[in-house]
């Protein structure tokens, strides 16, 4: 049995990057038949990689402070790594022993989507793997009990990490309505609101809108993994720029990210299924108006009800699953 080849990845703490960068891991996971992970991440990622199956140890938090993080070079400090993953760009790698180092290089990256970044790291910027999240049976079918019945799920993302980031919560309760009217795409489905403890204000908003029996609240779930398994069941989702936009395009489920101060080019929804929206102004327009994007605006208040709306009814007609039709048997030549 060849003895295990041990990886360090040192994830990037913030959920969109980490899930963006999770197709490296997947693919070493796939290749390296003996690979044994170690993950370091913060708090708002590390959830994510608890289910990767070839985890040596239990996924290790990063902490804020000098001392904590002292600490964890003690730790790793104690084994030479086969390999060293840092698509963070940080100087923990420089400090530890590996036979190979991939640390991402900032400049060298500019202008790149983070998910070619992270794959330039293995040489794989010409072929990224899409990111990818593990997740067991187990996590799945919590999802399922979650979620319930088969009706079509229109997820939605009410919050953001900053207001200029956010469409206003009103605008997505009427693009909603529209998309789950009796004359909608989705006439006869169910909504879902994902998003962090402090969104549930927001969500509740968008609860009032519909009854009760067609509305399924995961805010707050404080299970990323679940809540990426929940989406992977959604027929379309809505949100802002974030970590559950990622979620849902890794998931596989036809997304819409609303962009507006965020470069799509660099950090938009990945996939054959994920599309963008926004309003007239250019990124440009956004970034002279609010060059250190501090200002507590919303920037995408010229981003409008039909705008979304249609986007989102094309993005449906788009990802149609394929009906298969059946065709009947071409009958034998009779010979007289």
């Amino acid at each position: 049995m060849a003895a295990f080849f041990p990886i360090l990845v040192l994830a990037p703490d913030d959920m969109a990057d980490a899930v963006m960068a999770s197709g490296v891991i997947a693919r070493l996971h796939a290749e390296v038949p003996n690979a044994a992970f170690t993950i370091v991440a913060g708090p708002k990622s590390a959830p994510l990689f608890r289910e990767l199956p070839s985890l040596e140890r239990q996924v290790l938090e990063r902490g804020e402070d000098v001392w904590s993080g002292l600490d964890l070079w003690r730790r790793l400090r104690r084994r030479r790594w086969g390999l060293i993953l840092d698509p963070t760009g940080g100087r923990m790698a420089g400090w530890l022993a590996a036979q190979r180092k991939a640390v991402a290089k900032p400049r060298e990256t500019a202008g790149e989507h983070k998910v070619v970044q992270a794959a330039r790291l293995l040489l794989l910027e010409s072929d990224p793997p899409p990111p990818f999240l593990f997740v067991s049976e187990h996590t799945r079918a919590r999802a399922r009990q979650l979620v319930g019945d088969g009706r079509p799920l229109l997820a939605v993302a009410p919050g953001a990490e900053w207001v200029g980031a956010a469409w206003p919560v009103e605008r997505l309760a009427r693009a909603m309505v529209q998309l789950l009217s009796d004359n909608g795409p989705l006439a006869d489905g169910r909504l879902m609101i994902v998003g962090g403890p402090d969104d549930r204000p927001l969500a509740e908003e968008l609860r009032r809108t519909i009854s009760r029996a067609r509305a399924v609240d995961l805010t707050g779930e404080t299970d990323p993994l679940t809540v990426y398994a929940a989406l992977a069941m959604a027929r379309l989702y809505i949100g802002p720029a974030g970590g559950f936009t990622q979620l849902a395009a890794a998931a596989g489920a036809p997304t819409l990210g609303l962009y507006g101060p965020n470069d799509e080019a660099i950090e938009g929804p990945w996939g054959a299924k994920a599309r963008t929206v926004r309003g007239p102004r250019g990124l440009e327009a956004i970034r002279r108006a609010d060059p250190t994007l501090s200002q507590q605006v919303c920037h995408l208040l010229d981003l409008t009800v039909d705008q979304v709306v249609t986007a989102a009814r094309e993005l449906l007609a788009h990802t149609e699953p394929q009906t298969e039709t059946k065709t009947e048997p071409t009958p034998e030549p009779t010979h007289g």
